[in-house]
């Protein structure tokens, strides 16, 4: 099946190859001089951040995020990226942002505002969703930024690859399906990008004061992993005793949407004990496992763009997915955007991989056996003794490494073909390299810099965050840029009064009818 898949791909011609479409959401933390998480307010001139279409905010009011359009090329979105930043670099007056995923100091969650969006209901319900996760987790989890990768591919390409096929779906449900097959894919592979991107080997000593955990102490102020890629993904990082008792299964969209369906409308007892309300205030939307579908943490979802006030799962049974979103991807914090081009190169052809390889679906057995591998190499994916399960065997991690890329060589060779040039071989080798010299990996890059500087996590991020701001602020200004989005930024506060002016029914009936729906 998987070399049947591979035999049609390479019948298409230059001609039927569109390329990618793809973006970026890039998350990170305002902080002070000294690297204290920021007290203050979301800038106002960066505009509303509930109706901003670039700049808005994650958990925290602090925590900024920075959204790209819908690019055709890497080049493209890293320009997008890079303007957003420029502009924000603007804005921030004595702070700066975060180069780091694991987040600066910290004093306990009481140093974490949460993000706030104005009076309208819809600004209210994302709040108060947040206000939901701060009492089911607490608040120190929410602070950790990263990267999301999204990507799609055009009608041309699947009107083309369901002839291939000779599928006789509606090409909703074609694209659905397809996009669950590269997610299967993705769910197997996931742990080789923790390897090549991990980048999170270290954490500030605020970040777990007074919690138990298995790091090793790198100095006064700082916590690592020696052997670790992401402890952004780790048990340290997104995870919660009752996200673990579902089951959410990614084989396909029904099963998909209705397992997130279910744990939407399953009480949790321990979230009846809080409540939905505290003197008065809400404090939570629900007392279900997710309050919403966004509350589940996975590394990858599939997506359809919303409209107002629609919920995510409805969209997608009504739509179809649209594009899939990478969520595991640590911050690069040697680059000043978080994100750099061989690293997105190489997504678009692992993510393209996933789709032209064998992807039955995915059992009970083989599911615990994937989280098992993902966990291990977040934990000691640097370790050259681990070993990875496969089927009914194990493989050393650096093998299996050199083996999952060496099954993307030829379409690397025929992406490059058609398009020209050698990005995809190039990115390819960039990656490969890694495996041959562990030293170049980010993670391992993070430690040896932190030495070499004889900085904690704290000092080395903040001077690395300071240099970046440097650069970016001494670009070369782009007046007509800074006109549109100083234009954005004045639309996005006009949108938002217009929305607080038109609402008229009380928060407590709007989200009544909004958990009935």
């Amino acid at each position: 099946m998987g070399a049947s898949r591979q035999a049609l791909f390479l019948q298409l011609t230059s001609s039927d190859w569109d390329g990618f479409l793809k973006g970026a959401e890039k998350e990170g933390l305002r902080v002070d001089r000294n690297g204290f998480i920021a007290q203050t307010p979301h800038p106002k001139a960066l505009g509303s951040a509930l109706t901003h279409p670039r700049i808005t905010t994650d958990y925290s009011e602090a925590l900024l995020e920075l959204i790209t359009p819908v690019c055709r090329t890497t080049e493209e979105m890293l320009t997008s990226l890079r303007d957003i930043h420029w502009f924000v670099h603007q804005h921030l007056e004595d702070e700066v942002l975060w180069s780091a995923s694991m987040p600066c100091e910290l004093d306990g969650d009481a140093s974490i505002p949460i993000a706030e969006y104005g009076s309208s209901n819809i600004g209210q319900l994302k709040h108060v969703y947040r206000q939901g996760l701060a009492v089911r987790y607490g608040r120190m989890m929410q602070s950790i930024a990263g990267a999301h990768y999204n990507l799609s591919l055009p009608d041309s390409f699947w009107q083309k690859w369901q002839q291939l096929l000779e599928n006789g779906q509606p090409l909703k449900d074609f694209k659905s399906d397809q996009y669950f097959w590269l997610i299967r894919n993705f769910r197997r592979r996931s742990w080789l990008l923790m390897m090549l991107f991990g980048a999170s080997p270290a954490l500030d000593a605020s970040f777990v004061q007074g919690v138990k955990h298995n790091l090793t102490r790198f100095g006064d102020h700082t916590w690592y992993g020696p052997r670790a890629t992401s402890l952004r993904m780790g048990d340290l990082g997104y995870h919660n005793n009752a996200q673990s008792s579902l089951n959410i299964c990614f084989n396909e969209l029904k099963t998909y949407t209705n397992t997130l369906e279910r744990a939407i409308h399953t009480t949790w007892p321990p979230y009846e004990e809080i409540g939905t309300r505290r003197n008065g205030e809400y404090i939570q939307i629900n007392t279900s496992i997710l309050q919403i579908e966004n509350e589940y943490y996975s590394a990858v979802r599939p997506k359809r763009t919303t409209e107002r006030g629609e919920k995510p799962i409805q969209a997608l049974e009504s739509r179809g997915v649209e594009y899939i979103e990478v969520r595991c991807l640590d911050l690069d914090p040697f680059s000043p955007l978080g994100l750099n081009a061989p690293q997105v190169d190489f997504l678009d052809l692992f993510l393209l991989g996933c789709l032209l390889q064998d992807s039955p679906r995915i059992g009970d057995a083989e599911c615990e056996r994937l989280d098992d591998n993902y966990k291990d190499v977040v934990n000691r994916g640097r370790d050259p003794d681990l070993q990875l399960a496969r089927c009914d065997q194990t493989t050393p991690v650096m093998d299996a490494g050199r083996d999952a890329l060496d099954e993307l060589e030829w379409l690397a060779e025929q992406l490059d073909h058609w398009q020209g040039g050698q990005r995809y071989r190039v990115a390819l080798s960039t990656q490969r390299q890694k495996l041959e010299e562990p030293s170049l990996m980010p993670s391992a890059r993070v430690l040896d810099a932190m030495t070499s500087s004889g900085k904690g996590h704290r000092e080395w991020t903040l001077e690395l965050s300071l240099e970046h701001q440097k650069m970016l602020r001494e670009a070369e200004p782009d007046e007509q840029m800074r006109a549109d989005f100083e234009r954005m930024s004045r639309a996005s506060l006009d949108e938002q009064a217009a929305m607080e002016a038109e609402d008229t029914v009380p928060f407590g009936e709007f989200l009544e009818s909004y958990l009935a729906s």
